[in-house]
């Protein structure tokens, strides 16, 4: 039998039967209609059913030897190739249990011999139509997923710039940070991949480290409420500016909370929950010393306690107005002797087995003198 090839506008149907005269019956009634390819035995449709043109519908006959119908319609759905093609099975075979049989298999329909062709035209012609709204929908769906994805990264990335400009806003306030902010952001994220890997595992799981990495900029925005006085002065500070310079913590976590008191949905602002803590509290000291409240151990919230550490090191490595930079090594030693007093011991250990990372984001982002 002459195989035709399709056209757009043209299904392709797979006639499967071992019987050359039931072949030649079917393929007569659909040829005017739509492309069709055959087989005579099971392994053939097999073989047939992933090959260029893929059939959009299957006439299956049940009775033939080596695979029976059966067999090979369950072959067919274990395949991600041709588990979606719908299955009809044309067959001799009339008791209802033989139907059922088929129809659990994940047959589409049941014809019965002999045939009747304006029966078997009104049920291909069914499938197919059937076999087109799903894929239609399918495609679309497809297409929506990519849209939404496409637009949900578009949006971060617009968070993630707003957010970078939000803290740049303060660092611009202080000219001798320079890249502090994304120096200090990779360090945080360097603490939390070791720590999710041991002591906080529960606590650190991809969504929350993702929180803390995006909110960690914004831990100094408070900086934008301190005056220029105070805030740029070259020399130490004396005792009223050094208090109104702690201010800053307050003033940030404050200044997040206005923008987003009364919103409804507050689950959506989660990294700006824990922007705040981060600005909040990241002056605390694990022995209870620091500022502004006076918190210790645990009852410090964790982004802040890897912030901590993140600015202290950051600070002792790079130039200030107040001091020259300090080598990694010295710096190193200062965070270990401040493990238990300034810092958690748990965080300190985090950061004494990625040294090396540090050091690596301090040099990728070192300030151009």
């Amino acid at each position: 039998m002459t195989q035709l090839y399709p056209t757009p506008a043209q299904p392709v149907i797979l006639i499967v039967d071992d019987t050359p005269e039931n072949i030649t019956v079917l393929g007569e009634l659909l040829q005017p209609y739509y492309t069709v390819k055959v087989a005579t035995d099971g392994r053939r449709a097999l073989a047939s059913a992933i090959k260029p043109p893929h059939p959009d519908l299957i006439l299956l006959d049940v009775m033939m030897p080596e695979l029976d119908g059966y067999a090979v319609l369950a072959r067919l759905r274990e395949a991600a190739e041709t588990r979606d093609i719908p299955v009809v099975f044309v067959t001799a075979l009339d008791a209802s249990e033989d139907e059922s049989r088929g129809l659990e298999l994940g047959a589409a329909d049941y014809i019965t011999k002999p045939i009747r062709p304006p029966i078997v035209l009104a049920r291909v012609r069914a499938q197919l139509e059937l076999k087109q709204a799903r894929d239609r929908l399918r495609d679309q769906n497809q297409w929506l997923e990519g849209e939404i994805a496409r637009r949900l990264q578009q949006n971060q990335k617009i968070q993630d710039v707003s957010i970078r400009a939000l803290a740049s806003l303060a660092e611009t306030r202080d000219n001798e940070t320079g890249n502090h902010i994304l120096r200090t952001q990779g360090y945080v994220g360097v603490l939390c991949d070791e720590l999710a890997g041991s002591h906080f595992s529960g606590r650190l799981d991809a969504r929350t480290v993702d929180l803390i990495t995006k909110a960690a900029p914004l831990h100094d925005i408070g900086k934008v409420g301190i005056p220029d006085h105070v805030l740029l002065k070259p020399g130490k500070l004396n005792d009223d500016e050094w208090q109104l310079m702690r201010t800053h913590a307050k003033l940030g976590a404050e200044a997040i909370s206005r923008a987003i008191r009364g919103e409804p949905d507050q689950s959506s602002f989660d990294f700006l929950h824990t922007a705040i803590e981060i600005a909040h509290y990241h002056h605390e000291k694990w022995d209870g010393s620091g500022y502004p409240d006076g918190l210790c151990g645990d009852a410090i919230p964790l982004p802040a306690r890897l912030m901590a550490l993140a600015d202290v090191f950051d600070a002792l490595i790079n130039r200030r107005c107040y001091k020259a930079p300090m080598a990694i090594e010295q710096a190193a030693a200062i965070i270990a002797d401040g493990k238990g007093s300034h810092f958690d011991p748990r965080v300190v250990d985090a950061f004494a087995n990625r040294l090396d990372q540090f050091a690596t984001i301090a040099e990728r982002y070192a300030d151009k003198n």
